[in-house]
């Protein structure tokens, strides 16, 4: 049972990060081409910081900085 539950958890983990990462791309993108790079990019931090802490740490110190900002 633990070998199945380790495998779930390692696909949920590999599945996270690729939808994460193909986000960031494709917000990475829109910074050239048109779209909103804005909410693509922090969506992504977002998807990536449910099993990441690095991408949580990311998109919080982006947050303060938005706010230092007054965005």
């Amino acid at each position: 049972m633990t070998f199945l539950r380790r495998s779930l958890k390692q696909a949920r983990k590999g599945i996270v990060a690729v939808i994460g990462f193909l986000l960031l791309l494709v917000g990475a993108a829109m910074i050239i081409l048109p779209g909103p790079a804005f909410i693509v990019i922090p969506a992504g931090l977002m998807v990536l910081g449910t099993e990441f802490v690095w991408a949580r740490d990311l998109l919080t110190a982006v947050r303060k900085k938005l706010r230092m900002r007054g965005y």
